[in-house]
């Protein structure tokens, strides 16, 4: 129990003297004590200052205890309630707790008793209190707000979420190192009817073959050296929540059997045990390579791959939302800002456009650790240029140097959408218009250069005097 916790205050509310001051002295051994003769002056208490627990007599003159119950709660709802009386009977305790009370206790009081009862009450309301704060916070970090993107493809991904997320389906995630896919995997959980259940997560690539066994599964005693004990795997532990299974392609071909085998009957047997333990959980499966190109190459088990891929939802890569990147940098700059106590009036559009000519190859995880970094050592009001790490302003600077058209600086300043098509346009020339080459070099698919290039030429044809030379496609 914390201090906090341990030491209360308690109003106690009694017309018997004798009665209010034993109380009073047995009590001020562990908590802070206040006393009033009536209902009136209670609520003057009440208002006074904070209450943690009423302690009061039924039977006054005035304001009775059931009265100033129901007068005490409506002042301040999270109030401990615990009646007394020396006239006791079911039917009263019964109305006393449906009226909000905590409890209903008979005169003579056991002291032992209420000690321990207010122990309980108190430990009750400051769980209640963490688990509240627990849900604020989770509503913070994995709630859809904090996947950041106004790109079509967000857009998407968002919609997916929100349509998968209350379902029971297994759910497949795809994309690059850094993209959050175990972001995602929590707003799957937290957004879905499993809320309220665990969410277990492991990361495959940590593990040796033996060790993710064991940890997935669990193992009786003695099931091998150093199995002192039965233990729990990550399946039992999140029964009745969700399991997310990091980087699921570097499993090895045994515990895929024993995976298939889960997700077909819910049912397993721990390392070195014949007994089946039956499991309600939902899976979440995620990967940076691509399963359904090493299933058709025999890497990877076709059937258990087909189980895991009932919903797939794919998160594209930074460069293939590059417009997302001024928007990622303000929201990272006010994290970082807040949490350091370092307040900032922003970011220059030019730092922006520098930020979003980079092609991010650790994607949203490397851009928020680099707009830390800045908010750390940021010399000025502003994030500027000079504050972006060198190693990005010279990986910016190669390919403009390289096709003879210079990326906006603090002194050039250029729109993002300029940033992009110079970029996208300069490739093309390396690549003699080839438009498949342009695209893999780029990191993006040959469908989406095709429809930026569409769209461009449309835009062309509307403003024919701003129409810069088109490399041809290939």
């Amino acid at each position: 129990m914390s201090e906090e916790t341990k030491r209360a205050t308690l109003l106690i509310v009694d017309d018997d003297k004798n009665t209010r001051d034993g109380l009073a002295r047995a009590l001020r051994r562990v908590h802070d004590v206040v006393v009033a003769e009536n209902g009136q002056r209670a609520l003057e208490e009440l208002d006074k200052r904070r209450i943690d627990v009423l302690l009061t007599d039924v039977r006054m003159p005035g304001i009775d205890g059931m009265a100033l119950l129901q007068r005490a709660l409506a002042r301040c709802p999270g109030l401990i309630c615990i009646l007394l009386t020396a006239y006791g009977n079911v039917e009263t305790a019964v109305t006393a707790i449906k009226r909000g009370a905590y409890d209903f206790l008979t005169k003579p009081v056991n002291l032992d008793h209420l000690e321990l009862l207010l122990d309980r009450a108190l430990n009750s309301r400051a769980m209640a209190s963490e688990n509240a704060n627990l849900r604020e916070l989770l509503d913070d970090k994995y709630g859809l707000e904090s996947l950041v993107g106004s790109a079509p493809v967000m857009q998407e991904l968002f919609e997916t979420i929100r349509q998968a997320a209350p379902t029971q389906a297994t759910i497949l995630l795809s994309g690059d190192t850094g993209t959050g896919k175990e972001l995602v995997a929590h707003a799957l959980h937290h957004l879905s009817t499993r809320s309220r259940g665990p969410f277990v997560a492991v990361h495959c690539a940590a593990l040796s073959s033996n060790l993710l066994e064991s940890e997935l599964f669990g193992h009786e005693k003695g099931a091998f050296t150093g199995a002192v004990s039965r233990r729990r795997g990550r399946f039992e532990m999140a029964d009745g929540g969700t399991l997310f299974l990091d980087e699921i392609s570097e499993i090895d071909a045994s515990i895929q059997v024993k995976l298939l085998r889960v997700l077909e009957e819910r049912t397993f047997e721990r390392v070195g045990g014949s007994e089946p333990v039956e499991v309600d959980i939902r899976l979440i499966a995620a990967s940076n390579r691509d399963l359904r190109a090493m299933a058709a190459e025999g890497k990877f088990r076709e059937d258990l791959y087909f189980r895991l891929d009932v919903v797939n939802v794919h998160l594209p890569p930074l460069r293939e939302r590059a417009e997302d990147i001024p928007i990622l940098c303000q929201h990272f700059l006010k994290e970082f800002s807040e949490k350091n106590s370092k307040p900032l009036d922003g970011i220059t559009a030019e730092t922006c456009d520098l930020m979003a000519a980079y092609r991010w190859p650790g994607n949203v995880r490397e851009l928020r650790n680099t707009v830390e970094k800045m908010v750390v050592l940021a010399r000025g009001p502003k994030l500027t240029p000079r504050d972006i790490p060198r190693h990005i302003r010279e990986a910016v600077k190669k390919p403009a140097e390289a096709g003879g058209h210079p990326l906006p600086a603090a002194e050039s300043p250029a729109s993002l959408a300029d940033v992009e098509r110079r970029l996208i346009e300069e490739t093309l020339g390396r690549c003699g218009g080839n438009v498949t080459r342009a695209a893999a070099e780029l990191g993006v698919s040959r469908r989406t250069l095709h429809r930026k290039l569409t769209a461009w030429k449309a835009e062309d044809a509307d403003h024919p005097a701003a129409a810069p030379e088109q490399p041809a496609g290939g």
